[in-house]
């Protein structure tokens, strides 16, 4: 992408998210989920957030990772700063977050209450910059210095999604961890559809191919994504359901961990792990992932990477570990491929971990 189509883009995105959209109820499609789907123990938490902060969410999915107390998290395009003040009370006073956003406006909502939420949190832990999610580098962030980075539905706006992950991994402590939900298309997008400023806006035409996406992820050198939740995206405008045809929209977690040693492939080195039960409000099992949920109390085998995980994160003290990797046994079975999101909306309460 040239210069000035990277820069057109992003002007687009700053008018659509600064003056076109005034609240979450002028988007068109299902990105922003329903508030019914939050899990219970976060509803409280965003009940203290102010109302024209929330008003002003654009996100698609929940980016609020097990295991925050104390930790230093980075917002990648905080916007109006809903999930800054939602992640500010999950670190609590000892923690601390910061949110980048691009647009002006957005940053005006979100700086404009930080007063107001100390007040309400009894203290002040946030920090707001202006930039982009594409040019960390050239913000005031010192390399290796964040537990988490997270984001909300922004990555598929940058214009190059490489030097996003770059950044990332650059700002990650060793075994930190990019939580992030955003849109992938079960297919690559149309040329003659990127340009469009509405459907950029939408987060649409701005959506990566989910295997590219798997692609750049390990090029940057996260070598095994993990998806946690996904589901189909609706487009309920009937001219915008027109112009994206025949391609599928999934809004997806994923989470990235910032360990070197990772493999490319899920190798199995006769280890194994026990979840202790110990993580706040999940006394009875641990899900890593959207395919590996750990009962408290039982042994399960567990392939390199997994192992890797659980051991080099700030998981670890929650479980209990099994043998080295001085072995080999071979591919983990039950490594597979093919499109990995649910293409069904699913309708189970609290089982959906979107908000």
């Amino acid at each position: 992408m040239s210069a000035a189509s990277a820069e057109a883009l992003q002007q687009g995105v700053r008018q659509y998210y600064g003056t076109t959209l005034s609240s979450s109820a002028d988007l068109r499609t299902t990105a922003c989920c329903d508030a019914s789907s939050v899990p219970a123990a976060l509803k409280p938490l965003l009940a203290r957030i102010h109302p024209e902060v929330s008003a002003r969410y654009y996100g698609c999915g929940l980016v609020a990772p097990a295991l925050l107390d104390g930790a230093r998290v980075l917002d990648l395009g905080c916007g109006s700063g809903r999930d800054v003040y939602l992640l500010a009370q999950l670190v609590g006073a000892s923690g601390a977050v910061v949110g980048v956003d691009m647009t002006p406006e957005q940053l005006a909502v979100a700086r404009g209450h930080q007063g107001w939420h100390a007040e309400q949190f009894g203290y002040a832990n946030v920090q707001f910059l202006e930039g982009l999610i594409e040019q960390l580098d050239q913000l005031d962030l010192e390399p290796a210095s964040f537990d988490v980075v997270v984001s909300n539905c922004v990555v598929n706006l940058a214009t190059d999604k490489g030097a996003v992950l770059e950044g990332v991994r650059r700002l990650l402590k060793p075994g930190g961890e990019f939580h992030f939900a955003d849109v992938y298309a079960d297919r690559r997008i149309d040329a003659s559809l990127r340009d469009d400023p509405v459907l950029y806006g939408e987060c649409l035409s701005g959506a990566l191919y989910w295997n590219d996406f798997l692609r750049m992820a390990r090029q940057s050198g996260f070598a095994d994504p993990r998806l946690v939740s996904s589901r189909p995206l609706a487009i309920s405008d009937p001219e915008l359901a027109a112009r994206t045809g025949a391609t599928r929209f999934f809004s997806a977690t994923y989470r990235l961990f910032q360990i070197p040693e990772l493999e490319d492939a899920c190798e199995d080195h006769g280890q194994a792990v026990r979840y202790l039960g110990t993580v706040p409000g999940q006394p009875h099992g641990f899900d890593l992932d959207d395919h590996h949920h750990f009962e408290t109390g039982r042994c399960v085998p567990v392939c390199g990477n997994t192992y890797r995980m659980l051991s080099q994160s700030r998981l670890a003290p929650h479980f209990a570990f099994e043998g080295d990797a001085a072995r080999h046994f071979g591919l983990f079975a039950g490594c597979g491929g093919g499109l990995p999101f649910q293409t069904a909306a699913v309708n189970t309460a609290g089982d959906v971990p979107c908000c």
